[in-house]
């Protein structure tokens, strides 16, 4: 399996905007705090997060290919779970459905820190203080981050986990990677 530092080598790095990349960052952070939770390998799971769109700058036109090419490019660089999940997050546009806990982590995880980074920015102290109850609210407010899926995050439920525990992992790992502190 790739070490994060050969993964941060890629050269499809190289073609990330600053948004995307920390997208990815924010991701692996979700995704190794959810790891910890349900004990399992936090470094495939943060690898995932980290590379999930790893492909987006190269199929942001041809969304159906969006996850696919990806893991196709990561074939043998990381384990066959860590593939099928990077497939499935993007399963309403290529069709491959999401099956596993890591799957639905991929999907729910990579999805809330859209909206979590979008309420931070319209708060004074950004992540520092955020509370569940803020973002419960801001998901209510279809206008707020209108292309986060709700529907996506909601699916924290597959994966054994209420959407309050969720939301409280999600904040905590994304103030913790903001920080420079291990999530």
């Amino acid at each position: 399996m790739i070490e994060r530092e050969s993964a941060l080598a890629l050269p499809a790095w190289r073609d990330m905007p600053p948004s995307l990349t920390q997208h990815a960052l924010a991701s692996e952070a979700v995704l190794r705090a959810l790891a910890r939770r349900f004990d399992e390998d936090e470094d495939v799971w943060g690898l995932t997060g980290l590379l999930h769109d790893l492909d987006y700058p190269s199929t942001s036109q041809t969304p159906e290919r969006h996850g696919l090419e990806a893991a196709n490019a990561l074939a043998g660089l990381l384990p066959e779970e860590a593939l099928n999940a990077i497939r499935a997050h993007n399963s309403e546009m290529n069709g491959f459905t999401p099956s596993t806990r890591l799957d639905f982590a991929l999907r729910c995880g990579e999805t809330v820190t859209g909206l979590i980074a979008a309420a931070a920015l319209m708060r004074p102290t950004g992540l520092e203080g955020m509370i569940t109850k803020s973002i419960k609210k801001k998901m209510k407010d279809k206008a707020f981050a209108a292309s986060v899926s709700r529907e996506n995050i909601r699916q924290c439920a597959e994966i054994g986990l209420e959407l309050d525990e969720f939301l409280a992992i999600a904040i905590e790992a994304m103030r913790n990677n903001a920080s420079g502190q291990n999530s």
